[in-house]
């Protein structure tokens, strides 16, 4: 028997565990996509969306793939297709992608290229590769929110990029020494990047090549939105501005990141990294530590599609996305007030607004729903540091052009009364 002045015991199906105690330091920085929340808007059918940064899925090559599954699971490969396979890719996929790099300047094999789980996974893997503790990432201000939530996972800090600037490398560099780390990369989307749709010019994709020599730092060049072009002249890429000073892509610093998602299906989940060889199999082994190998099956069918259909479905994007564009812009042109600019992008899928400082997006987006049943995207969420809050972005890919009239018809009679 047991005294009333015994401790008392707890048994293990009594005790709680406090998971706060338990996680990792990292998921203090680890945030809710703004985006991906914004898209449950998706399915209320009074709103008008402009957030999701999302294909239209009525351009999908829905009857292609059906045939290409079709034909993988009707043949004799039906196995290897559900079976495991090597890290790397699959091989015909790779090629075709080698083929494609060659096509915008870049000379590579299929042993310079690494399929991954769509080009987030890619950003997840150089941000593991690249990143210690405390290490700085140069990215513009602002930047593709999906990239800061890859990066913030390995605990960097971040400082701004700007092409062209005159910022010299060694502020970079003392900058990054005062909060205990070094500069590891460059990170940035040179075409009609996400969020602003703007593109660099050949000017400054050499500055950032300059300052990166400089400073022996990597380059992350993301190119989700490098096919979809819809006027000015096509510049080519960094990673083939570098291999024309270097002679070969294995002696190249920078690391290209493409992705199907954009022009085929996202649904797929499936990119690609394009790299010197040496960085390409460091990555392998990360790829065989996380997920073993991107869909089998996927791959194979993004292939047969790609072979056959793949210019034929950028034209249709390229003309269907274009006078979205163009519808966007002209309704901005007509219905925001004189003190709101917007950015007129070359391709892509987005438009980025700058409110008069006394404004904040999130402010804004609140009243819209309320008022106006209109969505986008507030701005601060893609500004690493999370200020500029009088920004926002739109999205043009997936609404008609009387949709399209009607939204920013609606936005701007919001503005006219809070401008």
């Amino acid at each position: 028997m047991s005294s009333d002045n015994a401790p008392s015991t707890v048994s293990a199906g009594d005790r709680h565990i406090d998971w706060e105690q338990v996680f990792a330091s990292r998921m203090g920085r680890m945030k809710a996509s703004e985006i991906r929340e914004l898209l449950k808007l998706l399915e209320q059918p009074d709103i008008i969306s402009f957030a999701g940064g999302i294909p239209d899925p009525a351009l999908f090559p829905k009857e292609a793939f059906a045939e290409a599954y079709a034909e993988v699971l009707g043949g004799e490969g039906a196995g290897a297709a559900l079976q495991y396979s090597v890290s790397e890719g699959y091989k015909p996929l790779r090629k075709w992608i080698a083929g494609e790099m060659a096509g915008i300047g870049v000379e590579c094999t299929e042993d310079n290229i690494l399929i991954v789980s769509g080009s987030q996974q890619a950003l997840d893997y150089l941000g593991k590769l690249l990143l210690s503790p405390g290490d700085t990432a140069l990215v513009n201000w602002p930047t593709y929110m999906g990239a800061l939530g890859a990066f913030n996972a390995y605990e960097p800090n971040y400082d701004r990029l700007k092409a062209g600037a005159n910022r010299s490398a060694d502020d970079y560099r003392e900058t990054a020494e005062a909060h205990g780390g070094r500069v590891k990369f460059a990170y940035l989307s040179v075409d009609f990047a996400n969020p602003t749709g703007e593109t660099l010019d050949l000017r400054e994709r050499e500055s950032i090549l300059d300052l990166a020599a400089e400073m022996d730092i990597a380059i992350i060049e993301d190119a989700a939105y490098q096919r979809l072009r819809y006027d000015g002249e096509a510049v080519p890429p960094i990673l083939a501005l570098e291999i024309e000073r270097t002679g070969s892509i294995d002696s190249c610093r920078t690391l290209y990141c493409g992705s199907f998602s954009k022009t085929l299906a996202p649904g797929l989940r499936l990119g690609w990294i394009c790299g010197a060889r040496d960085v390409i199999s460091k990555l392998v082994l990360m790829k065989q530590a996380a997920d073993l190998h991107s869909s089998t099956i996927n791959q194979i069918a993004i292939a047969k599609v790609a072979e056959k259909h793949f210019e034929e479905q950028v034209a249709k994007l390229r003309k269907t996305y274009s006078e979205r564009r163009d519808a966007m812009v002209a309704a901005l042109e007509r219905h925001m007030p004189e003190n709101v600019r917007f950015t007129r992008p070359e391709g892509g899928m987005f438009v980025w607004i700058t409110l008069p400082d006394h404004l904040d997006g999130a402010d804004l987006l609140a009243k819209s729903l309320k008022t106006e049943k209109v969505a986008f995207v507030p701005g601060r969420a893609f500004f690493a540091d999370g200020s500029n809050g009088n920004t926002m972005r739109l999205s043009f890919s997936c609404a008609g052009e009387a949709v399209i009239e009607e939204g920013i018809s609606r936005l701007g009679r919001l503005l006219k009364t809070v401008c």
